[in-house]
């Protein structure tokens, strides 16, 4: 069973899908994405794989005949796809090289281009989910791209605030977060030409990083082959230093958020491309669970202060960034 239910209270959809309770954990002698699995090619760099266990899809069956009055469903149209980052079963983020990295943005962008067209679709999100702490069932470095029918309530609110905060003001709320986050600099975690990476000052995760295009771009469409590799340096660099935080792998989810799919507005006046982290650690041993309040309220709540995360986070990105540099250096060299 796998469907769309309506929410009259939030005017939200909830995705039904009760055949993702059969996933499986991975067996410790298999893994599907490696290789040698046989569902994979035997020799990738990075592959796109299509959800076994998708809680959207192309030919969706018809909602169960359960709703009625206020209460409606529809089908769960769209896409749920696999990216796979390396071919090494314990290879993440930090341990790709820099090429690779650009063909791993190359992949989400060809992958957002062909969701982002499909007429059905309404939202296409990239994501990540890295570790146990946060459901991680398969652990082979992967992440995932949403097609969603809808626009999912987070992102619909993000866009709201922006229209009315460019139309009370005529600029745009990314470039003045962005501003005062330079201005201030304390939370200021690494910066390229294109992109900053920092944790905002209203961040409710201990190490909660956004990462935002500082020029006119809404989707990873727009950027160029420099912007691109600018992106996935910054993207290394800043879960690389998350990493030396407690000299352990960090969990965390990832969200891309570019513009809505399908829809004539102008976005790049009032929105921004920017990524948003949620890592749950506040201690090597400790995660960050949501409370009644917050969950209950939405009322958001940081057990630390962000000031002393982000100098934290900003010396241990600049010892991976000092460490990558070299081993890049030396990967040309040899070349």
């Amino acid at each position: 069973m796998a469907e769309l239910r309506y929410n009259p209270l939030l005017k939200d959809w909830t995705m039904v899908a009760a055949s993702r309770a059969k996933r499986p954990h991975m067996p410790k002698d298999f893994c599907p994405f490696c290789p040698e699995s046989g569902k994979v090619p035997a020799d990738y760099d990075v592959h796109l794989y299509t959800n076994d266990f998708p809680v959207l899809s192309p030919q969706p069956p018809e909602p169960d005949q359960v709703g009625g009055g206020l209460y409606k469903t529809k089908e769960a149209y769209g896409k749920c796809e696999v990216v796979l980052y390396s071919p090494g079963h314990h290879d993440t983020i930090p341990d790709l090289s820099r090429p690779h990295m650009k063909k791993l943005v190359d992949l989400w962008t060809e992958s957002f281009a062909k969701l982002d067209a499909d007429p059905n679709h309404e939202y296409v999100m990239t994501f990540e989910n890295r570790g146990e702490e946060v459901g991680v069932t398969m652990p082979h470095p992967h992440g995932q791209i949403y097609a969603y029918p809808f626009i999912p309530l987070k992102v619909r609110t993000e866009l709201d605030s922006c229209r009315e905060y460019y139309a009370d003001n005529g600029r745009n709320l990314f470039d003045d977060m962005v501003k005062e986050e330079k201005r201030f600099g304390e939370r200021v975690i690494a910066e390229t030409e294109h992109f900053i990476a920092f944790i905002p000052f209203f961040t409710d995760y201990p190490y909660g990083v956004f990462i935002v295009a500082k020029d006119k771009k809404t989707a990873l469409t727009e950027f160029d082959e420099l912007e691109k590799e600018e992106l996935g340096m910054l993207i290394q660099d800043v879960v690389g230093g998350m990493d030396r935080i407690y000299d352990r792998p960090f969990p965390y989810m990832m969200t891309m958020h570019p513009r809505p799919s399908n829809n004539d507005e102008q976005y790049d006046e009032f929105y921004r491309f920017h990524i948003e982290f949620y890592p749950p650690l506040r201690a090597k041993d400790r995660l960050k669970f949501n409370s009644s309040s917050e969950t209950g309220g939405w009322a958001a709540a940081n057990p630390t202060k962000v000031e002393d995360n982000a100098a934290i986070l900003r010396q241990c990105t600049e010892e991976y960034r000092a460490e990558k540099d070299v081993e890049q250096h030396e990967r040309t060299a040899a070349d």
